[in-house]
């Protein structure tokens, strides 16, 4: 009807014949648009699979591709050209090469000070005065005891010239007022003693008492560096690293209160005798006659044991055991190396890599021999484990 209603509308332009005509193709426009096409349908269900077939062939490219190139991509990094540094560190304290220690032999107070830290003195002077008072009057007494046997003695002798003692009588006499006089010396050399003196010439570099202070026989008051002697570093070594320090071997020295500068010294001699509780031993450490460090000062040492000015250098993370893995033409090979100094970033290598060679610098686990891979270079000296020749 809405044909036949749009055909009576359309009449009233056109003739009875062209309305006829014109139902016609309405009808057959209505049945094409129920039933499509058999061909068309066919058609458009081939196109999906005409997308799966290119599809997968393009997948079936790219794992070829993927298979020519390499299954992982690893980080390499050639070996680096610079100074290897092997070195034993330690700190030790800076002190005088010889050092006079001036201690009293009896106990006493301190009552007098005539030197101070800092001061230059010579063999002889007198440095502090112990109180004495005791001992002045235990000689005075032995001196008069002295005396009492000498004139006893004069006695004896004369009687005994005369006849009216013994031989006996003589002997004794004599005896008392030699152990007399043995008393008075040795009073003398204690009193002597009270006065503290410097037995060479030298710098009084440290004091250890104040007036009224009492100290104990033996114990040092005084300190002195004795003049013409260098100062030395003495430093305690792991008795692990003593096989490897020599004399004569450089030192790199380094102390708090010189934080922009490297002091320079030489190993000069190793105590045969370590600690057995610290399980280390004593290393002297010679110092230039100019230098700026003062005794006393804390310092670190860095002792050369080995220098290489010129190694070959690779990150130490790319080391498993003594081997390496390298990349040669887009294909992994494992090899096996000697190596020399190693330090905590990277070692050197003596023998077994060209300098050429592709370093795998962090190798993963699972590496293969023969396996194909890609690689990226190592951007940064970080990546590829170091600045060179950092060794410790």
């Amino acid at each position: 009807m809405r044909c036949a209603g749009s055909t009576t509308r359309f009449d009233r332009h056109q003739s009875a014949a062209g309305a006829k005509d014109l139902a016609v193709g309405v009808a057959e426009l209505t049945r094409a648009s129920i039933t499509p096409d058999r061909e068309a349908i066919a058609s458009r269900h081939r196109l999906p699979l005409r997308i799966a077939l290119v599809l997968a062939a393009c997948l079936g490219l790219g794992s070829a591709l993927w298979s020519a190139v390499g299954g992982r991509t690893l980080t390499v990094a050639y070996p680096a050209r610079g100074p290897a540094v092997a070195a034993v560190y330690a700190t030790g304290t800076v002190e005088a090469s010889v050092t006079i220690r001036i201690a009293p032999q009896v106990a006493g107070r301190i009552v007098a000070l005539a030197a101070d830290e800092g001061q230059t003195v010579k063999a002889g002077s007198a440095l502090a005065r112990l109180d004495d008072s005791d001992i002045r009057a235990t000689v005075a007494e032995l001196e008069a005891r002295a005396r009492y046997a000498e004139q006893q003695y004069e006695r004896i002798d004369a009687l005994l010239k005369q006849g009216w003692v013994t031989r006996e009588k003589f002997d004794q006499a004599r005896s008392e007022l030699d152990a007399a006089h043995h008393a008075v010396r040795r009073a003398s050399e204690q009193m002597r003693f009270m006065s503290l003196t410097t037995p060479a010439d030298g710098q009084v570099i440290r004091r250890d008492g104040e007036v009224g202070d009492f100290i104990p026989s033996n114990q040092p008051v005084f300190y002195l560096a004795k003049s013409g002697s260098p100062l030395r570093i003495s430093a305690d070594v792991d008795e692990e690293d003593i096989p490897l320090i020599k004399a004569g071997d450089k030192v790199l020295i380094k102390a708090d209160a010189f934080p922009d500068r490297v002091f320079d010294g030489q190993v000069s001699e190793i105590t045969p005798k370590g600690d057995p509780v610290a399980r280390s031993y004593r290393v002297r450490i010679a110092l230039p006659p100019d230098t700026a460090l003062k005794i006393g000062m804390t310092a670190e040492t860095n002792i050369i044991t080995k220098e290489s000015p010129n190694a070959l250098l690779v990150a130490a993370t790319a080391f498993e055991g003594d081997s390496v893995w390298v990349v040669r033409d887009g294909r992994l090979v494992r090899l096996a190396v000697q190596t020399g100094i190693k330090g905590r970033d990277r070692i050197e290598i003596v023998s077994g890599l060209g300098s050429d060679d592709a370093v795998v610098v962090d190798p993963p686990e699972g590496l293969k021999p023969g396996e194909k891979v890609r690689i990226r270079l190592a951007s940064t000296p970080a990546d590829a484990g170091g600045q060179p020749g950092a060794m410790r």
